[in-house]
């Protein structure tokens, strides 16, 4: 069989934190031979926008994703028929607000994406990218993977969880990674409820600062693999064109010693395997 790239996890200038127009991200992943390409705009109903102080970045989050994403995307993805498989999907926050939820339901049902990545970014509206949190990691960490474990019944279809360990990316702790001896019991929850229910797991490239190579690091997938978790798949949560696929390689070579064979793709209503 033969062996593709794949990324389905990127943003373009239509989420708040892009760098690069859609157009130029779509072509920049064709000139790299990536064979299926997922575009995942924010849809972040869950930050509040009360908190946040610069005027730019309240604008910006006010108008990522929604009508006007979908209908330029739509076109990108015609346009690339018989070229490069591009599946057109949303990156939704999580919220336990009845109100939040109802419009990600909202969302979803007038869109109709291809595809929703399920990611936590927030404790009570604030996003760990732009907010330092008070209390000790224990605490902190606990609530985070606390929310994720609600987020994994939200009231709206997803078929990807997203970069599990997000909140390490920018915590000022000493030692900031995710530790199974002291949240095993959180994490062998939240996996074997994402086995349970047939979801997809993302091994995410962007790890920014920390020395581990990917969200969640080796040795949470190599847990996952334990449960029984074989529904995995790659993102590099690229916003700018350099990053598309970023570790790619080092990526499919650390699965493969784990024992992961294969990537699962949620793509126009199937799952697609993409051997290793």
């Amino acid at each position: 069989m033969k062996k593709f790239i794949v990324d389905m996890h990127t943003h373009s200038a239509f989420s708040h934190d892009g760098r690069a127009e859609l157009k130029d991200m779509l072509a920049a992943a064709q000139g790299m031979g990536v064979a299926f390409y997922g575009v995942s705009e924010h849809h972040d109903f869950d930050v509040r926008l009360d908190l946040i102080e610069n005027e730019d970045l309240r604008a910006r989050l006010r108008a990522q994703g929604g009508e006007g994403y979908f209908h330029a995307a739509r076109h990108l993805q015609e346009d690339y028929e018989g070229v490069m498989n591009v599946a057109i999907g949303a990156e939704f926050g999580y919220s336990d607000d009845e109100r939040v939820q109802a419009r990600y339901v909202e969302t979803y049902e007038k869109f109709r994406p291809d595809y929703v990545i399920n990611s936590v970014h927030t404790l009570d509206g604030k996003d760990f990218a732009y907010f330092q949190f008070e209390g000790d990691k224990k605490t902190v960490y606990s609530d985070y993977l606390a929310a994720i474990r609600r987020s994994l019944d939200a009231p709206y279809p997803y078929h990807i969880v997203g970069h599990i360990g997000y909140a390490a990316r920018y915590a000022s702790f000493e030692n900031v990674e995710f530790d199974l001896q002291e949240f095993g019991e959180q994490l062998d929850d939240i996996f074997r409820v994402i086995i349970e229910k047939g979801k997809i797991l993302e091994v995410n490239s962007a790890s920014k600062q920390l020395k581990q190579r990917s969200i969640p690091d080796k040795a949470l997938l190599k847990r996952y693999f334990e449960l029984g978790g074989r529904k995995i798949c790659f993102g590099s949560d690229a916003h700018f064109p350099a990053r598309i696929a970023d570790k790619w390689e080092e990526t499919v070579q650390t699965l493969k010693e784990i024992g992961f064979t294969y990537l699962t793709l949620p793509f126009r209503g199937e799952e697609v395997k993409i051997e290793l």
